[in-house]
């Protein structure tokens, strides 16, 4: 029943997306986030779902009129130099055969993010991605929330099999970088049992991801919530309310997980973090081994061999940075930083429209809450291989999308049909301004 369902509902968005291709960038998404299909048991498991759904979204791209330039920004400019330099590590690294379908997929990946930027336009459209990255993660956040409470912490959240968030760190890392965005949604919303809803997903959301038994999660829970309070209109009550949320969670959790995240102060004890420093000197030896990068599969027997200080301890390197420097290199890794640096930046652009315009203000708060995010995913991804999963990029793709509508007034053009659509989606419309 559930491949019956799951089917119906990719034919139907893509033939949708023949026409409107901007709904096959949702139906993209939501299949790359969450990964609905992992969650059946006959033959949707396996199908190729996105390889359908991707065919489609290039045909309608092609027939549509309204597709426009992907380049509104500086953070596109430095995601396609980064894609460039990757092909170039992937071409001249060590294992250029078995890197190719990682190579194939991280492209896939950035290559529909292109594809977004040039389908996506208006604010209903910027909502709409917001609403499907959010809410693909809240699904499994309120899913991995409800099976830690039910089972009093003692079993690890995982994330959907065969995806980039299997791991119980990486599907921690996007529940604390999703929670933010949700955030964001209900700042939009005028209807209070939403916005309760909203509040119980994120609490639901952070409960999973402690639930993880990730000790990098909280490392990134604790530099989100210090953003987010940071960042929040009325610093007392959101003080208040972290802290009222965070330390029921806390005192919840088992002596288990306690001891578990204790180990964070003595490291040098712990085995799995002495593998994950002995991958970081694999990475950094590369790096000054193969200047343009050594490609994507680098956690084998002999690539450690040759440049471990512990050939016997294989490991992932377990963070974005050293990922990225390991597999690309040192010029990798700047494109990578740089990449970043610039989606901070112009979400810094967006938090100080929240004085201009009336409608403009909701762009101050996607800037605030995609600030958060980003936080989250900076000192989280430090202990998290997360370098291409596709939810950051989305928020490249949502900031660059609102500065590029701020930046032309495009709700002086927009037509009336967004307005009934964010009514829909349970958002507020600010009247213009005369």
């Amino acid at each position: 029943m559930r491949d019956l369902l799951l089917m119906s509902i990719v034919l139907a968005g893509c033939v949708a997306a023949l026409k409107r291709p901007w709904i096959g960038v949702m139906l993209w998404t939501w299949l790359s986030i969450m990964n609905p299909h992992r969650y059946t048991y006959g033959f949707a498991y396996s199908a190729p779902l996105a390889a359908m759904t991707v065919g489609c979204v290039v045909l309608g791209l092609f027939m549509t009129r309204e597709r426009e330039s992907p380049f509104k920004g500086s953070p596109v400019n430095w995601l396609v130099i980064f894609m460039i330099w990757m092909t170039m590590s992937w071409l001249l690294g060590m294992h250029v055969e078995s890197d190719y379908e990682q190579w194939k997929k991280v492209m896939k990946i950035d290559g529909m993010i292109i594809v977004s930027l040039m389908l996506l336009h208006s604010r209903l459209h910027i909502m709409a991605l917001m609403w499907v990255s959010a809410g693909s993660m809240l699904f499994l956040g309120a899913k991995g929330g409800l099976f830690t409470l039910l089972t009093g912490g003692n079993y690890r959240v995982w994330g959907p099999p065969g995806s980039y968030i299997e791991d119980n760190n990486e599907v921690a890392l996007a529940l604390v970088i999703v929670i933010p965005l949700v955030r964001f949604l209900q700042l939009q919303m005028q209807d209070r049992r939403l916005k309760l809803a909203m509040t119980l997903g994120m609490l639901l959301c952070a409960a999973a991801a402690l639930g993880s038994h990730s000790r990098g999660a909280l490392l990134a829970i604790a530099a989100m919530v210090i953003t987010l309070w940071w960042r929040g209109r009325d610093k007392f009550r959101m003080g208040f309310f972290l802290v009222a949320a965070a330390v029921p969670l806390v005192a919840f959790m088992p002596d288990e997980w306690t001891a578990r995240m204790s180990t964070i102060q003595n490291y040098e004890e712990d085995e799995s973090s002495i593998g994950r420093i002995n991958a970081w000197w694999v990475a950094w030896n590369l790096a000054l081994r193969y200047p343009t990068g050594a490609g994507f599969d680098l956690a084998t027997p002999e690539v450690f061999a040759r440049f471990a200080p512990f050939p016997e301890k294989i490991h992932a390197a377990h963070s974005i940075y050293f990922q990225i420097l390991g597999n690309h290199g040192f010029i990798g890794l700047v494109l990578f930083l740089a990449l970043w640096f610039a989606t901070w930046r112009s979400a810094g652009w967006l938090r100080k429209q929240k004085t201009l315009l009336p409608e403009t203000k909701w762009t101050a708060d996607m800037g605030a809450m995609c600030q958060v995010a980003l936080a989250g995913y900076a000192v989280g991804g430090a202990f998290l291989s997360l370098a291409y999963f596709d939810l950051p990029y989305n928020i490249m793709v949502t900031v660059v999308l609102t500065r590029a509508w701020v930046e032309k007034q495009a709700w002086k053009t927009e037509p009336t049909e967004s307005s009934k659509w964010m009514t829909v989606f349970g958002l507020a419309m600010p009247k213009k301004a005369d």
